[in-house]
């Protein structure tokens, strides 16, 4: 009699979660979404997403969820819209008891800013994809103006801008980075009334090596403003031009 009035609780037991998931269930499906929230998990390094931007994406293709019942809600549709930002990395949106929609969004991060002759303006990204630039949001990294085509910009730039970012003192040090057309390098520097002549994108500890040194026992010694130009092209010596 015992082992049946345990059988008998457990059954009722099991039959009344079973109700209660498929009730609540059911009624969470008829919940309103009350509110539609962006989530930036990146924002402290770059913000080129506003919340806004995402609203207005959503409204135009006639999937913003505010207003509709949470059963009609198709999150991974609102999800692949959002993907389709450019600017966005990933995203992964999820419903909320209380009736909200919540997006989780990571941006795209950038490498290096290019302003092309023939291709206008354009970021190249930490997977050395291309990216749009955003009015929202400028983030500092090294920039590159002149003859760059985009399998320039994803290689040789993208490369240099590397070792800049992981060489903190001559990515501070270098403001522009102009490309010729045979794509030899001069690069503009913040300090001294000057351009280096870098030549191609190679070898460049070797040369900002003898840059270093050129700085300390030259430039130093004979002023900043002597040079017009100091070319880095050639090995094993720096050849200057007087102004």
């Amino acid at each position: 009699m015992k082992k049946l009035s345990i059988i008998l609780a457990s059954l009722l037991v099991t039959g009344y979660v079973v109700f209660s998931v498929i009730y609540f269930s059911n009624s969470s499906r008829n919940v309103v979404c009350n509110n539609f929230e962006v989530v930036l998990k990146d924002s402290t390094y770059v913000r080129f997403i506003r919340q806004s931007d995402i609203e207005d994406l959503l409204k135009r293709k006639k999937i913003y969820p505010v207003g509709k019942k949470m059963g009609e809600i198709n999150t991974l549709q609102i999800q692949d819209t959002i993907l389709t930002n450019r600017l966005v990395k990933s995203a992964k949106v999820y419903t909320a008891q209380n009736g909200s929609v919540i997006a989780h969004i990571y941006q795209r991060e950038p490498v290096l800013r290019v302003i092309s002759d023939t291709k206008g303006s354009f970021y190249i990204d930490d997977n050395r994809e291309p990216m749009p630039v955003s009015t929202n949001f400028t983030v500092y990294v090294p920039l590159a103006t002149g003859a760059i085509d985009e399998e320039f910009a994803r290689r040789e730039l993208y490369d240099f801008a590397r070792y800049l970012s992981e060489n903190p003192e001559w990515n501070a040090w270098v403001d522009q980075i102009v490309v010729r057309p045979n794509r030899e390098v001069e690069l503009i520097p913040r300090a001294g009334d000057f351009r280096i002549a870098f030549g191609k994108l190679e070898n460049f500890s070797e040369k900002f090596d003898r840059f270093a040194l050129f700085i300390e026992k030259g430039l130093n010694v004979v002023g900043w403003d002597r040079y017009s130009m100091i070319s880095l092209k050639y090995d094993n010596q720096v050849v200057c031009t007087k102004r």
